[in-house]
């Protein structure tokens, strides 16, 4: 979502850093505040409303809005995390049928957070779990298996950031090779890497090939270009690939009716490629893993208080 809420000063102050030394070893002396007002403008939707025209303009029926959860690692934010889910709550049924959430919830908040994120599936009806493993963990981290006991149960996809990210943050936790133990634990889990067209993408194809639910997300190829994901379509592997755009980062490259064209124009797909593969890259392989979930609709996150529990 294209809020400022969503990142924290230091997050967005890292971002501003790398724009800065790009721009200077170019020998362009941008002042900061200058930068740090283009990066203001991409946060100026925070309820999506300028996100369904676009949509409707590039005729993307449904998208997945990501929440990370930023507040554990860097707690100069100025939400919580609670707070963050239930502002998506009012996104989601602000705009009916655009968007599926996946709600984010640092495994380092111990019980707290397995009530919350329990909470959010359940109650507010959201879809998927987003991991941001910059933030200090890893994905086969101990902490975080009673969260995938609850995906497995409940037919959710975990979703994960891998590689680089704002300098606030450390890019090792998020190889792609630590959802392997993981993804092997549980094997009805369909884990996504985001991002696996740009970053680590033979790490990714190997995991993809092999391992039956793992899965790569193609976000960042708006400013990474499109020869990771040519890879992953020469590798056979049209059925773990999803489409993706990552937005709001890169709002300033454009709007997501030429993020989709730009894949034609730039060659990402192979000429051999069958309508079948381009529905499955579009939309097919996202549908098939969020047509798994089964919440029952009655149920109560355990960690609710009684006053939230149903009277019988």
């Amino acid at each position: 979502m294209a809020s400022g809420m969503c990142f924290p000063p230091s997050f967005g102050a890292g971002v501003v850093d790398n724009a800065l030394a790009a721009l200077r070893a170019r020998g362009l002396a941008v002042p900061r505040s200058r930068v740090e007002r283009m990066h203001e403008v991409t946060l100026d939707d925070p309820w999506c409303d300028r996100l369904v025209a676009e949509m409707d303009e590039a005729g993307i029926a449904e998208a997945v809005l990501l929440v990370p959860d930023f507040t554990y690692a860097l707690p100069d934010g100025t939400h919580t995390i609670s707070e963050l889910l239930a502002h998506h709550r009012a996104v989601r049924d602000r705009h009916p049928g655009r968007f599926r959430v996946f709600p984010g919830v640092d495994p380092r908040w111990g019980q707290e957070g397995l009530a919350l994120f329990e909470r959010a599936v359940v109650e507010y009806g959201f879809d998927g779990m987003k991991l941001y493993p910059p933030c200090g963990y890893r994905l086969s981290d101990p902490g975080l298996y009673p969260f995938y006991e609850l995906c497995a149960e409940w037919g959710l996809p975990v979703l994960s950031h891998i590689g680089a990210t704002s300098p606030a943050l450390e890019a090792e936790p998020a190889r792609p090779i630590y959802v392997d133990r993981a993804a092997k634990d549980f094997p009805t889990v369909d884990f996504v890497l985001a991002h696996g067209s740009v970053n680590y993408t033979e790490e990714c194809a190997m995991l993809c090939t092999s391992r039956p639910n793992i899965h790569v997300d193609v976000s960042g190829y708006e400013t990474g270009g499109v020869a990771g994901l040519a890879r992953l379509f020469e590798l056979g592997l049209h059925h773990k690939v999803l489409f993706a755009t990552d937005w709001p980062i890169f709002r300033l490259q454009g709007r997501q009716a030429s993020f989709v064209e730009r894949l034609t124009t730039e060659g990402a797909f192979p000429a051999t490629m069958t309508e079948r593969e381009f529905d499955l890259f579009f939309h097919g392989n996202a549908e098939r893993i969020l047509g798994k979930r089964r919440v029952p609709a009655a149920a109560v996150p355990s960690g609710a208080p009684e006053r939230d529990r149903p009277v019988a």
